[in-house]
């Protein structure tokens, strides 16, 4: 009998995605591009998120977003509703976005005229992580509703995440959620991590996160 060759099919994936994305953000450093991952389960509040932070943001900034979703343009008509241009990545069955498929969205905006460039990842806390898209930065947005544990059980997401963004902070009162021990948790898998509190629906903690954007952006652009 033969011997058993052994080929080690996600390494070499993820390499090859490591060599795109890095080729990507040089890409982006050299058009002053700002490219940011934003990712979540479902329902915790990328789009509205999105949304709040082009309401805040837009007058000042040039921004597109790049949509990704197994199925459907639900999140994309909702964008263009705002006055922004949305390319819609449908992925077809893959659970994640990589850098080969961000450069597919890229290659459909005008990046020579945009500031910022926001990417709404497919809805899960565990293949995103994996994979570099290519993003300046990662932003992980948590809803109350899903409890102060998920550190525990998606470490890496939390760890590859240079912002966590506590969203639905109006429930805080109608549950059990404590945002102290989330804090310690996430604090602890990365500890320069940046913190927000916010509410989509009231408004709360939105200008200070888009403070914070706003500077990292004029930043990365100058």
């Amino acid at each position: 009998m033969e011997e058993i060759r052994l080929i080690e099919v996600k390494e070499s994936i993820m390499s090859d995605n490591d060599a795109t994305a890095e080729k990507l953000r040089a890409k982006l450093r050299d058009k002053k591009t700002f490219l940011i991952n934003v990712m979540a389960s479902p329902g915790a509040g990328k789009t509205s998120t999105i949304l709040k932070t082009i309401e805040a943001l837009k007058d000042e900034i040039r921004i597109n977003v790049i949509e990704a979703d197994i199925d459907s343009v639900v999140d994309s008509e909702k964008i263009s509703a705002a006055g922004v241009l949305a390319v819609q990545l449908r992925t077809g069955g893959f659970c994640h976005l990589d850098a080969g498929m961000v450069q597919q969205g890229l290659d459909a905006l005008d990046t020579d005229t945009l500031d910022l460039v926001i990417i709404e990842n497919v809805g899960n806390l565990v293949c995103p992580a994996e994979f570099d898209t290519g993003a300046i930065k990662n932003i992980m947005i948590l809803s109350v509703p899903e409890g102060d544990d998920k550190p525990l059980k998606y470490p890496l997401m939390f760890s590859v995440c240079d912002v966590l963004i506590i969203n639905k902070m109006d429930y805080i009162g109608l549950s059990d959620f404590d945002i102290k021990a989330l804090r310690e948790r996430a604090l602890k898998l990365k500890s320069d991590i940046k913190i927000f509190e916010i509410s989509c629906k009231t408004g709360m903690g939105i200008d200070e996160w888009a403070d914070w954007l706003r500077q990292q952006v004029k930043t990365f652009t100058r």
